[in-house]
């Protein structure tokens, strides 16, 4: 059996169909949706992450009956911190080069928040190694704000927020990622007020940094109003 045979009947166009065994299995065994039945999928690609085509029926709300084809890139759920230091109003944030960003035009050092994949770690667990890895700090108390969809036209990741609190002191290590990842990582400590205009200006253009930098600013963690001067 291959890698990609599962021994299950499939059509000649190697779309599984409904009436040839179990269909696709909802994440999480959550409730199903009557109106939508999944009648075949075809693995396209099973590199680093898995590409599906998925042919579903669909009933509109009108009654009528759509067959909609829709492929999904699964390549698991990811985790994501913003580190804030609240006495000296700064952020941690990380810069590094990111293929898809350069290839869209927007230069080779992408600003993000520490974050990674779950690689079946707790949520916890995995953003506590991410960020040892690639700050160097080892976090003490964190909380997780909630779990996002950050493109769900297509992606099926599930990205766990956090926030936490960090100072100096809790450096232990280089950080700068991992060399065997091809990661090179640079630790980013920017004053909290000008994050949001790297916001504000274009700079910072990562989704999961916007939402958590504007997660800070709305819960008081820092101050969006530069320190006054002496």
């Amino acid at each position: 059996m291959t890698e990609h045979d599962t021994g299950e009947a499939r059509g000649s166009d190697g779309m599984r169909r409904d009436d040839e065994g179990p269909g696709t299995e909802i994440r999480g065994g959550a409730e199903t949706d009557e109106r939508i039945s999944i009648v075949g999928e075809a693995r396209l690609s099973d590199g680093w992450g898995k590409l599906t085509q998925y042919t579903l029926a669909y009933r509109r709300r009108d009654g009528t009956r759509q067959t909609l084809s829709r492929e999904v890139y699964d390549h698991g759920d990811g985790a994501a911190i913003l580190l804030y230091d609240r006495s000296r109003n700064t952020v941690l944030l990380t810069r590094q080069f990111r293929l898809p960003v350069y290839l869209g035009g927007d230069g080779s050092g992408f600003v993000e928040v520490c974050a990674g994949m779950l690689d079946a770690r707790a949520p916890e667990a995995a953003i506590r190694k991410e960020v040892e890895e690639e700050t160097g700090v080892s976090v003490g108390e964190i909380s997780e704000i909630g779990r996002y969809y950050m493109s769900p036209g297509s992606l099926s990741e599930r990205l766990h927020c956090f926030v936490g609190a960090y100072s100096r002191a809790m450096r232990t290590g280089p950080g700068g990622g991992l060399v065997e990842e091809g990661e090179e990582i640079e630790a980013l400590e920017i004053g909290f007020p000008e994050a949001m205009a790297m916001i504000r200006d274009g700079r910072i253009m990562d989704a999961k940094t916007v939402l958590l930098l504007q997660y800070a600013a709305l819960e008081g963690l820092c101050s969006v109003r530069p320190a006054a001067g002496p």
